[in-house]
């Protein structure tokens, strides 16, 4: 139940600090419509993304606000029902990113000895390595992707910086004077990490797990523009695959292509303008220099 309350507390406190910077606020109203669009595609989709139902390359207009696609399919409906699976992925892999970055970053820190070196050295194996080149070997080798499949690559080549910064956070509050005096009330480890350790990195935890998110939506895009994933699914990373393939610039529908790539960039955005604000809450070093700005920006 403390650790229930602890975690409202933090919760509480995320929200007041987004409603009083500029940043956040933009980033949540940003993410708030992209969210609202996954859960209820239907209601943005005014027709069947799939149906090859009307004439192909037509241009903008009422019917078809970003025209057709050179099968004959409305570019918009594809547009926003390519949106849940997109963000699905980017949550998904970010959430799961952020338990394994903390479960292997704050057991080491809290462990030390034989079990941090050991962690330590898997998390630096997977730093030194080459990030998008291992997921296309990783994708290649599994061969048209589904969903999960792309959510596993991502997530084991995508932990290992989270779980870096969380162990140097870690290791500096490790021998703090409040965490000392519960391991001497004989508290219990699980207590100890969860009640104790784990309240004040929140906002570092916030911010790995937006950083992971968008390293999830850039490289999923990637892997379907190059033909790795499920190209069949509707996503934005599957139209700029179809588009490329069908040469949509040369052919005079440049919607076509940079519709989807809009989308990643706003949705990118997003996730950055909260990383960057909750930066500014996990890194000391940051806040006078954001409140410096903000009394220039009222002067």
């Amino acid at each position: 139940m403390r650790f229930l309350r602890t975690f409202l507390r933090g919760l509480a406190k995320s929200w007041e600090f987004i409603r009083r910077d500029k940043k956040a606020m933009a980033g949540a109203i940003i993410l708030f419509i992209l969210l609202l669009i996954s859960a209820f595609p239907s209601w943005f989709t005014p027709d069947n993304p799939t149906a090859y139902a009307y004439t192909p390359g037509i241009g903008l207009s009422w019917a078809h606000p970003l025209g057709t696609d050179s099968f004959g399919r409305d570019v918009f409906s594809q547009l926003m029902a390519g949106t849940r699976q997109s963000v699905m992925i980017a949550l998904v892999v970010g959430f799961f990113c952020t338990i394994l970055s903390v479960a292997i970053g704050v057991t080491a820190a809290y462990s030390g000895g034989v079990i941090d070196d050991v962690l330590s050295l898997g998390t630096d194996v997977i730093l030194v390595i080459p990030t998008f080149p291992l997921v296309i070997v990783i994708a290649a080798y599994l061969k048209g992707a589904s969903f999960w499949t792309v959510v596993f690559v991502l997530v084991i080549t995508g932990w290992s910086y989270g779980a870096r910064q969380l162990r140097v956070q870690a290791l500096s509050l490790r021998n703090r004077d409040y965490l000392l005096a519960a391991k001497a009330r004989g508290e219990s480890s699980w207590y100890v990490i969860c009640v104790e350790l784990l309240p004040p990195m929140t906002s570092l935890i916030v911010a790995n797990f937006l950083g992971a998110a968008l390293y999830a939506i850039i490289a999923a895009s990637g892997l379907q523009f190059v033909g790795l994933a499920n190209v069949n699914t509707q996503a934005w990373g599957t139209m700029l695959y179809w588009a490329q393939n069908n040469e949509a610039l040369p052919a005079g529908l440049p919607l076509w292509a940079l519709a989807p790539g809009i989308m990643i960039a706003i949705f990118g955005s997003a996730l950055a303008l909260l990383n960057y604000a909750f930066d500014e809450v996990s890194n000391p070093a940051l806040r006078p220099v954001a409140k410096k700005r903000r009394k220039k920006a009222l002067a």
